[in-house]
């Protein structure tokens, strides 16, 4: 898989890489982008993904949670099975077959279906890159990480778990420190299976009868915004912190009422206002923020449930010329032989220990979503994608 394949390499300074389930699991967290979710009842999952349905999908979960009713549970078990053992038949006769199709996912409901689906699967399971395990606590998550643990011995997988936290402990102020201080503990002990932390806010606002409106962010809900804080203070400090996964945003159309805050400078400078009205016609300027307050809080990647919305996401991935200087700069001079220079954009002062974990973290996106020129930015790279 590659960010951007079909895209004129004209629109980089440096071009993303080639990625798959089999790379360095630290490196391959920061891969995923926009995961789309997809209902486990959905007919012939294998052809969706088998035929790049949507060219820009990198990585997918299917559901067998919250998008599957409960009477629906036992078919769309079968219908998920059938799907990757032609996965695996396609695999199996063509080797390559992992390389070319998105990372694939299973969100399960609880550990007793998750070792029903290994072992219907056993070693077919290699088709999977891992598992999505919802409701996280210390006592269920102990069950899936376990399991997991015993199905990458005995297949001789490689395959990961993504933790969402997402249950009442953990938005309950006067437990969450404690219930995140023993997830993370947790997790440490099978940290070579963890691809990624992932929130749950729509669950986390349900406690309590809220939902974000399309005119906000997840970051405008004060109660949800102080969880999110905690968990990132919790798993993204170092010397081992998690790529931790931005929550979903659920709209896709809906009549405005407040005024769009995306500014018309960039595209009238690039020729793009067309670009900038579908924006607001489909009401993507509140995904836009939200990714953006995503990245400013140190969060990679996000979860969507609508194919429309991957492009805006991967385009907000993308590293800037400038991000890309000031973080090779950092990289080069801290060996001691500097402590603060000025960046090469003559805009801001990058210091060496305090910006490196920073810099690192854009390195590693600029190797997954690629580095644009120096005079493009988000406006020309959407007209770029317009002319794919």
């Amino acid at each position: 898989m590659r960010h951007f394949e079909n895209m004129l390499d004209t629109i980089f300074y440096r071009t993303p890489e080639h990625f798959t389930k089999w790379d360095n699991p630290q490196e391959l967290a920061y891969s995923l982008g926009a995961t789309l979710y997809m209902p486990g009842t959905l007919p012939k999952l294998d052809e969706v993904i088998q035929n790049r349905k949507y060219n820009d999908l990198t990585s997918l979960v299917i559901d067998l949670e919250d998008a599957v009713g409960d009477h629906d549970v036992e078919e769309a078990e079968k219908l998920v099975v059938m799907a990757l053992d032609r996965l695996y038949e396609k695999y199996v006769h063509e080797s390559s077959t992992l390389e070319n199709i998105p990372l694939v996912f299973i969100r399960v409901r609880d550990p007793q279906q998750l070792r029903r689906l290994m072992q219907e699967m056993g070693h077919k399971q290699v088709v999977l890159t891992g598992y999505v395990f919802p409701k996280f606590s210390v006592e269920v998550g102990q069950e899936f990480f376990s399991l997991l643990a015993k199905a990458k011995q005995q297949y001789n997988l490689k395959i990961y778990g993504m933790p969402i936290l997402e249950t009442p402990d953990i938005i309950y102020k006067e437990q969450r420190i404690e219930k995140l201080l023993a997830i993370k503990q947790l997790l440490d002990q099978y940290r070579e299976l963890v691809l990624n932390v992932r929130i749950g806010a729509t669950d986390f606002c349900g406690i309590y009868g809220i939902r974000r409106s399309a005119d906000s962010t997840i970051y405008d809900v004060s109660i949800i915004q102080d969880c999110m804080a905690d968990i990132i203070n919790v798993f993204k400090r170092q010397p081992d912190a998690y790529v931790i996964s931005g929550p979903v945003w659920e709209y896709f159309s809906h009549e405005r009422v407040l005024k769009p805050t995306l500014r018309q400078t960039p595209f009238i400078k690039n020729g793009a206002v067309s670009e900038r009205q579908a924006i607001l016609d489909k009401y993507i300027d509140g995904l836009v923020k939200e990714v953006l307050l995503d990245k400013q809080n140190g969060i990679v990647g996000k979860t969507i449930i609508h194919p429309s919305h991957i492009r805006y996401v991967h385009a907000l991935y993308a590293v800037t010329h400038e991000e890309y200087m000031d973080a090779l700069s950092i990289k080069k001079h801290n060996d001691g032989s500097k402590g603060v220079l000025k960046s090469q954009y003559a805009n801001k002062m990058n210091e060496m220990k305090p910006h490196s974990f920073w810099a690192e973290e854009i390195l590693m996106r600029a190797k997954f979503f690629g580095v644009l020129n120096e005079s493009a930015d988000f406006a020309t790279f959407l007209l770029s994608m317009d002319g794919e």
